[in-house]
């Protein structure tokens, strides 16, 4: 059907972040570090390795064609080798990246995924970026390296993503969900826009992303919080900025999706 609505929000800023250039990893893991202040993202690229984006502070977001994936320290978000995808962090994110040898990571292909990271994968990651690029392999580092991937294949796997649709209309709608978390559906219009009617138009979001519009903008306001809590902002405020209308029915909705309160995932509450 044909697809073609305009934005109506407008973006908001972010700094551009170059893609380090790196032509071959120096081991079979390689730790990178990054302090970053202000809200950034890069360009899309691809890596012919495994990237395991992981943030100790702050919010990581991979986007694809297929999806955006959303992190804060609790999870990592594993790429595939040669999947395009832009990497977007929050302000104030303190980012550390796996770069792994496919090889050294049976099962990795396929899309996106993101994982729990445990107590344990936390500090390993956290000390691993501490060593040198090209630590000693048969050594301790060596074997610290292959338990720590030990523990990422072992990962549970949670399904925090957000489908995007391939549409460029159903694209634009879903932009400006994320954009707007506040404001209505606004079905009618944007059937207006397009030239189909509601039924055609629900039809098409449901075989782009696997879920009609309510539930996508439910999962896209609930997964669009955890910056804002991140962040220190109070539950309170969040659950208003997310469109909802009380801070007990946010609660309660954010604890049926992630199995826990907004207090546990409160960036003010890790650094008290």
């Amino acid at each position: 059907m044909p697809m073609n609505v305009a934005e109506t929000t407008k973006p908001a800023t972010i700094r551009q972040r170059p893609v380090p250039e790196l032509g071959r990893l120096p081991r079979p893991v390689y730790a990178r570090v990054e302090n970053l202040r202000h809200r950034s993202a890069t360009r899309p690229h691809s890596h012919p390795w495994v990237q395991l984006s992981y943030a100790s502070r702050g919010v990581l977001q991979i986007r694809t064609a297929g999806g955006l994936f959303l992190a804060p320290p609790q999870w990592a978000i594993l790429v595939p080798p040669r999947q395009e995808h832009t990497v977007v962090n929050s302000a104030g994110t303190e980012m550390r990246s796996l770069y792994i040898d496919a090889r050294a990571l049976p099962g990795s292909e396929g899309s996106c995924r993101v994982l729990a990271v445990s107590g344990l994968l936390r500090e390993m990651i956290g000390h691993f970026s501490g060593l040198p690029a090209e630590y000693d392999e048969d050594g301790p580092d060596g074997r610290l390296a292959r338990v720590m991937l030990d523990l990422v294949q072992a990962a549970p796997r949670v399904a925090f993503s957000l489908p995007w649709p391939a549409e460029p209309g159903l694209h634009a709608i879903c932009a400006e969900i994320l954009a707007a978390p506040r404001r209505p559906l606004r079905p009618a219009a944007w059937c207006a826009a397009l030239g189909v009617s509601q039924r055609t138009l629900e039809r098409a979001f449901m075989r782009d992303t696997g879920m009609n519009l309510r539930t996508w903008r439910l999962r896209a306001r609930l997964l669009g919080a955890l910056p804002l809590l991140q962040r220190g902002d109070s539950v309170t405020d969040v659950a208003l900025a997310c469109g909802y209308g009380s801070t007990s029915s946010f609660i309660a909705s954010f604890r049926r999706f992630f199995g826990g309160t907004p207090g546990s995932f409160s960036g003010a509450r890790a650094r008290d």
